[in-house]
């Protein structure tokens, strides 16, 4: 049974895109939502770096997307 989504070039007037840029673009919504809801909530407080926050916290959605494709692939069949 493949689980894999199948391997899709996205191509915008001529010139090819990586997959890996679709999956940034879907890390990149939950991103922001979360990153204005810390904001309102106070958070940043108590972050000592908040660029340096804010890189890894995409870079953990970024790879909860990644981590996730196999399953949104069971349900997108």
């Amino acid at each position: 049974m493949d689980t894999a989504l199948p391997f899709l070039t996205p191509a915008a007037f001529g010139i090819y895109f990586p997959p890996a840029l679709l999956w940034a673009l879907v890390a990149l919504v939950p991103y922001l939502l979360l990153r204005r809801g810390l904001a309102r909530a106070g958070f940043y407080r108590f972050v000592w770096h908040k660029p340096l926050f804010d890189a890894a916290l995409y870079i953990i959605l970024f790879g909860v997307v990644i981590f996730l494709l196999p399953a949104l692939g069971e349900i997108l069949r």
